[in-house]
């Protein structure tokens, strides 16, 4: 770290040779762009796009108002709409040369620079990190990146003095705010903290400032602790898994992307976007892959489901990565879908080859075992693929650390995507974000007392108490281990994990498989949830489907004239007791249609079962909370054991009434044994019979195992054996 150090010093100071523009791009770049606008259609609808925004505001005088609202109202949006009015009107000058752009942004630059010395915390701020601009730090930092590279956009258009008012009125107040009176948020490894490094760094580069750029690389003691690079080496996992979930490394990319874009303007040789085995493409591929056919990305910890790959953060990092890294015909499916790029050689280069590409083109999407935690030794998460096209099926399974402020209390989740359709789901957190009249659009209380807890998640509850009884410092110190598994084969995708921290003398054990039947089109997931204890508790194992119910094998009642919640703290008194079987057979099915698909749910408990159907919504009066399904089963005891099979069939068009395959093929799941050695079930589908050894102490892939059931005896290598009418599925 110290010849790094050494490095950057160096360059700081050599920084204030370079020419501006150097932030975003540079004089020739800006002109290349000019060259190739009317070259694709994608570059110019992008162009005019910002263009005829600008010029509609020219002779308009912008309003640089006193904060006083949360997100989603006035002043807010004032000046988010502000610095990127300022931004988009800096490349426009640079790009066409006309002077009017430039004149545009100072005479909002110089209001600021009136504004900014006489901020307080702002009085709607409700966290220990206020903004003066915004309700939070997190904004003021937004507001940073992009007035810093608009500063850069216009520097040499402004007079010296000019200069030096915007630096010391606009900037300075702001940066002096996090490095100084703030400076234990802006040394977090956190996503907040990567804007603000950005910010300040951009702004240190704009302004030639070498302390601004300085400790942003390397935090505010500039030991490397904290800043840009410790950010990079502490937030992602080696294979670029980042530590808060997808939700979060798109919200985050951007500020990585373009303050490394900015390094690489002022000082190539430093090769940031090598650093770390090119930690920030592989954080990209990453994200990309964690999302829906439909470019949503996996909704685990506090995510929005409403986030997809055509959020702006995707289209820069996506444009400056291609100018990073080079040609990734991957990046061009996604660039394709988002029909916009920005103006720089990156969106150049793929508005040209995107122009012949078909439209309908799905990413690659691929299975991928991605481990947490810097070192890759914090859990981690498996994306299981099934299918191809539009008939492609995930399966997520999450056994990561706990994930910052940003995560939830759900050890051993999965979750299930079909043909596009969200199957079982995480709820994500509880939020409208910039909608005023949810609290400000920021995160609801519901997120903590009920998004975050863990009978949210497709995952067991013990004793109706949360993981780590929700504490976020013992989750975040905490973590499953994955035990066995794998993604390589083209059938059959196998993860395993246990976690014995979770709750006090209980240990959680949880192996999932996902697969097609030999010769068949159906689909199946396997899950094997075990729990072992010495004392007797309460298992609560829901499943969060979405969708209608069709059909059960066993008889419920309805509470239809009033309801009940069903537990009072944890999660449990935000729902509604609709139905509920007690003493349930051991067997039991549960079907469900989602989107002309049928989805049914055979378990097998180790003896009766209470099953309970509930529905978000109780003890929320302010409607914050999604009215939604889930399907409970508890059991009580020491050690238990649930079996489930979740099959994928048949499909009903409500445009003919045509319904086929609406039944499940399962009827019927036996236990052939369970105990510390192996846990065997023989599932019989189609009169044919799909057998599942699976090994439980001996995970190792070269083990020797012999089962004996009934005449038969079976041998096998690894820590696992599955078969359909006597047909190993590899």
């Amino acid at each position: 770290m110290k010849k790094l150090f050494t490095i950057i010093a160096f360059t700081a100071q050599s920084l204030y040779a370079q020419q501006h523009p150097v932030t975003f791009a540079n004089k020739s770049d800006f002109k290349y762009v000019e060259t190739q606008i009317n070259q694709s259609e994608v570059l110019n609808s992008s162009f005019r796009s910002i263009k005829n925004q600008i010029d509609s505001l020219l002779n308009k005088d912008i309003d640089v108002p006193v904060p006083k609202d949360p997100a989603g109202a006035y002043t807010h949006e004032q000046h988010k709409s502000n610095y990127t009015l300022m931004y988009n009107a800096g490349m426009l000058y640079q790009i066409t040369g006309n002077s009017k752009y430039a004149l545009f942004v100072k005479s909002i630059f110089l209001k600021y620079s009136q504004l900014n010395p006489t901020l307080k915390n702002h009085p709607q701020a409700t966290s220990a990190f206020p903004g003066r601009l915004f309700w939070q730090a997190l904004n003021d930092a937004n507001w940073l990146v992009y007035a810093g590279m608009a500063f850069d956009c216009i520097h040499d258009y402004l007079t010296p003095t000019e200069r030096v008012a915007i630096a010391d009125g606009a900037f300075k107040p702001i940066v002096n705010y996090f490095i100084k009176d703030k400076k234990n948020w802006f040394n977090l490894i956190h996503n907040h903290a990567v804007w603000a490094c950005a910010g300040v760094g951009i702004v240190g580069i704009a302004t030639d400032n070498e302390d601004y750029l300085t400790a942003a690389l390397y935090g505010t003691e500039k030991d490397g602790k904290a800043g840009f690079l410790a950010q990079l080496n502490g937030l992602f996992s080696p294979d670029g898994f980042y530590h808060e979930g997808p939700y979060y490394t798109r919200y985050a990319l951007l500020p990585f992307y373009l303050f490394a874009n900015a390094i690489q303007n002022v000082k190539p040789d430093l090769g940031i976007f090598k650093y770390r085995n090119s930690i920030l493409k592989k954080a990209l591929d990453v994200a990309l892959n964690q999302t829906n056919l439909t470019g949503e990305f996996f909704s685990y910890n506090d995510a929005l489901k409403d986030k997809t790959y055509h959020s702006n953060e995707l289209v820069v990092a996506i444009d400056l990565a291609w100018q990073a890294y080079g040609f990734d015909s991957s990046y061009l499916i996604i660039a394709k879908a988002q029909n916009k790029v920005i103006l720089n050689k990156g969106g150049v280069d793929i508005s040209k080859k995107i122009k012949s590409l078909p439209g309908n083109l799905i990413y690659p999407y691929h299975s991928a075992e991605y481990t947490d935690g810097a070192n890759g030794d914090f859990g981690g998460l498996s994306v299981m693929r099934n299918g191809k096209g539009a008939n492609l099926s995930s399966l997520i399974f999450k056994y990561t650390s706990h994930g910052l402020s940003h995560g939830h209390y759900d050890k051993l989740n999965i979750q299930f995507y079909d043909k596009g359709n969200e199957i079982l789901q995480d709820y994500g957190a509880v939020r409208y974000i910039n909608i005023e009249h949810k609290w400000g659009g920021r995160y609801l209380p519901e997120t903590n007392s009920y998004a975050q807890q863990t009978i949210a998640h497709n995952t067991i509850t013990v004793d109706e108490k949360s993981h780590y009884n929700g504490k976020e410092d013992v989750s975040e110190m905490n973590h499953p281990n994955r035990v066995f598994g794998s993604v390589s084969s083209s059938n059959l995708k196998v993860e395993s994990a246990i976690d014995d921290k979770a709750y006090d003398n209980v240990k959680l054990f949880r192996t999932v498989y996902l697969f097609n039947l030999p010769q068949s089109d159906r689909k199946f997931v396997l899950d094997v949830f075990k729990t072992y204890s010495d004392s007797t508790h309460q298992y609560d194992l829901p499943f969060n489907y979405q969708g209608t119910l069709m059909k059960t094998n066993f008889k419920y009642i309805s509470n239809t004239n009033a309801l009940s919640t069903l537990g009072t703290k944890n999660g449990y008194q935000h729902l509604w007791k609709e139905a509920y079987a007690n003493r349930v057979n051991p067997f039991t099915q549960f079907t469900f249609l989602n989107n002309k698909t049928f989805y049914t749910i055979s378990t097998l408990a180790d003896d009766s079962l209470d099953i309970f159907f509930t529905r978000v919504g109780a003890n929320d009066p302010n409607f914050n909370l999604r009215r939604e399904p889930s399907y409970i089963l508890r059991a009580y005891g020491k050690n238990k054991t649930f079996f489930n099979a979740i099959e994928v069939h048949g499909n009903f068009n409500p445009t003919t009434e045509l319904n086929v395959g609406s039944v499940s093929a399962v009827t019927s799941i036996q236990k052939l044994q369970d105990n510390d050695e192996y846990s065997a079930f023989e599932i019989l589908i189609d009169n044919k019979k799909l057998l599942l050894i699976q090994c439980n102490k001996d995970f190792q892939q070269k083990s020797e195992h012999v089962f004996n059931f009934g005449s038969h005896q079976l041998k096998w290598t690894g820590p696992y054996y599955l078969s359909y009418n006597q047909q190993q599925i590899q």
